[in-house]
């Protein structure tokens, strides 16, 4: 979807109006050329009721500063060791950041300001060594926050904290995300990267449930990349904190915060702490989703052709997947009670969607509907995509003589030819009687 796809973009306000998102960028990302777009995205969001708090790293403008004056850093990222050296260094990094994204947003009319607001704690000692001048997010100042948010003021918060002496720590920007995330009741931290997000065995991860990064992180965190690990760490402990959704995406490509906030396709890696995607009956008022939907499988006599009013006098037997309330999918299945058979129809992924599972989830959604109503078998009438049905849904191929005669009637007057593909429903084994 293009940002300027307005329609799609309205879609999404209601639910994201006077909402709070933490963006959380790399410090990287200031120096890229896609950076004023960023700001320009921001912009966007703020015009729409969106409350947005900026968090930014340092690390990169400290490795670059080190390496002007000579030094090594103790610590590049916030974690491990801060020596009073690296301390310095980071707070001139993250002043001259700071700077930049405060004359960033300024260039755009729009209202900003640093603040003192996280309080910090040393790190203290870990294993028998101190961490210096390292920190831990102790508290969030969540009234100076809503204070800037009402005024329409973007709070830019910097990788420091303070406590109450005075004293400067480091913390990871990352961290500091997910506590402003958490004491703000955020719906949403986007993490800004220069990567394009999760990768499992070479493959972007698109979505998945917060469950899912645990067991990689507990069982194989050698699938993740290093210099992604503090994201997929804090996204894990975002979800566990209550944030709805955690966004890792690239701030290289062009409008990519737009078509990460505004699709459900997305550019980067979603991870979810709820209920992301479901299956339910189709209402009335899906009836032009559904058409929409289909109507390009439709033209291409993929799937056969429905009028409004078709699908109107059997709405009931329609379900749609959602993502994020959106509906992306659908499937119908149409019982013959007396036959004790049902037929599994209109099946159809929205191309954004397709290769992640969705068909195959729908497939197993109507045969358990199946079962619940007692039915034996399912059939599926298809002209192109019968291997899919064969493949991925374990169905054979049939005959047309095993139709319901209604169903057979109407399948010799359509002239499709459709191949026939069966299914037999294996019955839940009964539970055991009980014990004597």
């Amino acid at each position: 979807m293009k940002p300027t796809d307005l329609r799609g973009i309205l879609h999404y306000i209601p639910q994201f109006r006077e909402k709070t998102f933490v963006i959380a960028m790399d410090g990287a990302i200031v120096a890229e050329e896609n950076f004023a777009n960023i700001l320009l995205d921001i912009a966007v969001l703020r015009s729409l009721n969106i409350d947005v708090v900026l968090v930014h790293g340092a690390s990169a403008l400290v490795r670059l500063l080190a390496r002007e004056r000579g030094v090594t850093p103790s610590s590049l990222d916030g974690t491990g060791i801060t020596d009073a050296q690296t301390l310095a260094l980071t707070i001139k990094a993250a002043n001259l950041l700071t700077h930049e994204v405060l004359e960033g947003l300024a260039a755009l009319d729009l209202r900003a300001a640093c603040t003192n607001g996280i309080t910090a704690h040393p790190a203290g000692i870990l294993q028998g060594v101190d961490q210096l001048f390292t920190g831990k997010v102790e508290r969030v100042d969540i009234e100076l926050f809503r204070t800037l948010l009402d005024q329409r003021i973007i709070p830019v918060v910097p990788p420091l904290g303070f406590d109450g002496d005075g004293r400067t720590y480091r913390v990871n920007s990352d961290h500091v995300a997910v506590a402003l995330a958490e004491a703000l009741h955020a719906v949403k931290i986007l993490f800004i990267t220069t990567c394009d997000g999760l990768f499992q065995q070479g493959r972007l991860i698109r979505q998945m449930p917060v469950g899912d990064l645990d067991q990689i992180l507990a069982t194989r965190r050698q699938d993740i990349l290093p210099e992604m690990m503090s994201k997929a760490v804090h996204a894990a402990a975002a979800c566990h904190a209550g944030i709805p959704r955690v966004h890792l995406i690239n701030g290289r490509v062009e409008e990519g915060l737009l078509a990460e906030v505004f699709s459900n396709e997305g550019i980067g890696t979603l991870i979810y702490a709820n209920e992301y995607q479901q299956v339910r009956r189709a209402m009335k008022k899906d009836v032009r989703h559904l058409q929409q939907l289909t109507k390009q499988a439709m033209a291409s006599d993929e799937l056969v052709k429905r009028t409004r009013a078709d699908i109107e006098k059997t709405l009931q037997d329609y379900y749609i997947f959602e993502i994020d309330r959106n509906p992306v999918a659908c499937v119908a299945l149409h019982p013959y009670r007396d036959q004790h058979k049902g037929e599994l129809a209109s099946l159809y992924v929205s191309p954004p969607h397709e290769n992640q599972g969705i068909g195959r989830k729908l497939i197993q959604f109507a045969e358990n509907k199946a079962r619940e109503l007692g039915l034996d078998e399912l059939f599926a009438l298809s002209t192109q995509a019968f291997t899919y049905f064969q493949s991925k849904g374990g169905f054979v191929e049939g005959s047309p003589d095993t139709l319901p005669p209604g169903r057979r009637e109407k399948y010799e007057q359509s002239g499709r030819h459709s191949k026939v593909l069966v299914k037999r429903l294996a019955r839940p084994a009964s539970p055991p009687g009980p014990e004597t």
